[in-house]
């Protein structure tokens, strides 16, 4: 009778792993592949916005920076790990540029996940003047990037969002795209360079890091001065970032500088398909 058992437990087993089996390797439908993943970027780009411009609004003057630098830094990470397996968490239009440029998503993805990001910014800035009070949302702007008032701060502001971007996509390009130094710490990773830059450059730029962190607000308030500098620095540091890591710092199959040449003989094959496994 026991035997019995252990062979019937066997056979259900062997059946269960043959149905995931089965199932694991049936083909994303059109809402997996396409709508679902824009939808996790425009909700997490929502969530990000919302708290990031609540912890200015309500940011507290005795803690300084230091809280909407533990928030920012805090909801990326948080939201980097619940939704990685869905649309990879970019909630970033940088960040979507330089994955594509270094080989981690698809040209047709591209401009759906910068709309969704896009849209999800102006929906998280909305949410954060439905939450807070009138008085201290005008006091602070709804959060957007006031920082800059004249000429004499405009290059160290341009050149912090481009240097400080550059440092955060290193990060996503080679935490999580590049499979030689790929890391599941990737969330804690990009979490702690958004604490870092914010602490370090807030009093500088805003430490904005995110065109569409910056775009909700302005649109909101109606701020447009200098709003120029919170896209052209991101994206340029976006892109020196991908062409860092595509030209110098990535492996044998996201670099395409000094490659070493594949040699016809058995050794050469057995060298290529081991490059091809990592």
């Amino acid at each position: 009778m026991t035997e019995d058992k252990l062979e019937l437990e066997d056979v259900g087993s062997s059946l269960v792993a043959s149905d995931s089996k089965n199932a694991s390797v049936k083909p994303p439908n059109l809402f997996e592949r396409l709508i679902q993943p824009c939808l996790a970027e425009l909700v997490g780009t929502m969530f990000f916005v919302f708290i990031g411009c609540v912890s200015v609004i309500e940011n507290v003057e005795a803690t300084g920076r230091l809280q909407p630098a533990l928030v920012h830094g805090l909801a990326v990470a948080v939201l980097v790990a619940c939704m990685a397996e869905i649309s990879g968490s970019h909630f970033n239009p940088p960040f979507t540029m330089a994955i594509y440029l270094c080989g981690g998503m698809k040209l047709n993805m591209v401009v759906p996940y910068l709309i969704s990001q896009v849209v999800g910014g102006i929906l998280g800035a909305s949410m954060s003047k439905l939450m807070t009070s009138t008085e201290n949302y005008a006091k602070a702007q709804g959060a957007a990037f006031t920082i800059l008032q004249s000429e004499d701060q405009l290059m160290g502001a341009l050149f912090g969002e481009m240097a400080m971007t550059c440092l955060v996509t290193m990060v996503v390009l080679l935490g999580a795209v590049n499979a030689k130094s790929s890391t599941p710490m990737v969330p804690f990773m990009v979490g702690c360079t958004v604490i870092i830059n914010v602490l370090a450059g807030g009093d500088v730029s805003g430490t904005c890091l995110n065109p569409a962190r910056a775009l909700g607000p302005a649109i909101l308030t109606n701020h447009w001065v200098y709003h120029w500098v919170y896209w052209v620095g991101p994206i340029t540091g976006g892109m020196v970032a991908a062409a860092l890591v595509r030209l110098l710092l990535g492996d044998r199959k996201t670099r395409i500088l000094m490659k070493p040449p594949h040699s016809s003989g058995p050794h050469g094959k057995a060298s290529l398909a081991a490059e091809q496994t990592n």
